[in-house]
């Protein structure tokens, strides 16, 4: 389809521009609601002003911007490469498409860490991506030290500058899971890995078909990055210590298992706020 939008108004109005984008959403299967979010994009205005002006006319050089982003989103982007950002917690991220967006389940795996954090310890967050659990962590118990690792150097220089530009201390290291951490033992370990079979469909859907597939994708039906962080992490916790482990809504079984098998104790698996389970954790023994 053309990128141009079809009007009949040679200077269309703001709500001219949106039944239109939405009539082309709607025939391509992408959420409507996205039209209002990418207009007032190119308007540089808030979403809510969509609402009270919705007669004034659009410029021809706001209309193009306009049609480029919806050309885009139409073509699988994500509104939030689009924008630029995402919010997360209650923070609002950089993001490109070096990284996952950030998504709101994962909110949960940051609330579960926070209930097994004390005054102060030591927290890493294998495969950090744009930053967003370590970054969220650290604005809530600033007395932690907290170690993010990635293997991708384009994701670290986003994770880097979010730290930055939100004024929050976390240290970033390159490197695959724990290869950045020889030696070193933490009181949490906490990681949102890629867990979707390799040959699942979704991975072709609506704005996943444009995120790194490398943080997505794993192979052993999605458990092989989930099962080489269990095997690891005894090495790396603290007597005491927790792992908290993001999954698959079917995986909370393997994954349970896999703890049980690497000595792990008080496993327990939470859902997320749509009733999947998401987050799995378990508690290295202490020494006797």
């Amino acid at each position: 389809m053309s990128a141009v939008l079809a009007t009949d108004h040679a200077t269309p109005s703001v709500q001219d521009l949106l039944t239109t984008a939405r009539q082309r959403c709607a025939a391509n299967r992408v959420a409507a609601d996205d039209c209002g979010l990418l207009l007032a994009l190119a308007l540089t205005v808030p979403r809510a002003w969509l609402l009270a002006h919705g007669d004034i006319t659009v410029d021809t050089t706001t209309r193009r911007r306009f049609e480029t982003l919806l050309a885009r989103r139409l073509a699988g982007e994500p509104v939030a490469y689009l924008r630029g950002r995402q919010g997360f917690w209650s923070l609002e991220l950089e993001v490109t498409p070096d990284v996952l967006v950030p998504r709101p389940e994962t909110e949960l795996l940051v609330e579960l860490a926070l209930a097994h954090m004390s005054e102060r310890g030591r927290l890493a967050d294998l495969g950090t991506g744009s930053g967003a659990i370590a970054l969220a962590l650290a604005s809530e118990r600033p007395d932690w030290q907290i170690i993010a690792t990635d293997q991708s150097t384009a994701a670290l220089a986003v994770a880097t500058g979010n730290a930055a530009r939100l004024g929050l201390r976390v240290e970033f290291r390159r490197g695959h899971w724990f290869a950045p951490l020889p030696g070193e033992r933490f009181d949490i370990i906490v990681s949102n890995p890629p867990y979707i079979a390799s040959d699942d469909a979704c991975l072709q859907g609506d704005g996943v078909c444009q995120e790194p597939r490398t943080a997505l994708a794993a192979a052993d039906n999605g458990l092989a990055d989930l099962a080489a962080i269990i095997a690891a992490t005894p090495r790396h916790l603290l007597p005491g210590g927790w792992l908290l482990l993001e999954h698959g809504a079917e995986q909370g079984p393997a994954v349970h298992e896999q703890l049980t098998g690497a000595g792990f104790a008080d496993i327990a698996t939470h859902a997320d706020l749509a009733g999947r389970p998401r987050v799995t954790l378990g508690q290295q023994p202490c020494a006797n």
